[in-house]
């Protein structure tokens, strides 16, 4: 079973490192009941600003964690691409 998460659950502004490590907390449960060929997709349609520091404490972890089984879905944002690809340099 896929597990899809939609950032904006945790709201539109998604900037700061202890936010982004209660909303990991908050999934946690979820995250433990996966099957080891589960996909995860990320959702970013409705976030706003996504910076590096909640970014680090959320979509680092879960990389770090389940590697290419991370999926990354509406990322048109200018805010995403660029901490994105600031997370890509610093990985």
């Amino acid at each position: 079973m896929n597990m899809k998460i939609e950032l904006k659950k945790f709201g539109d502004l998604l900037t700061s490192r202890q936010d982004g490590k209660e909303a990991l907390a908050a999934i946690e449960q979820q995250l433990q009941t996966l099957s080891e060929n589960s996909v995860i997709e990320i959702d970013f349609d409705g976030v706003i600003t996504f910076t590096p520091s909640w970014a680090d404490e959320f979509l680092t972890k879960l990389v770090e964690r389940f590697g290419t089984r991370v999926t990354l879905i509406n990322t048109k944002n200018p805010s995403v691409i660029a901490t994105l690809s600031i997370l890509k340099k610093l990985g």
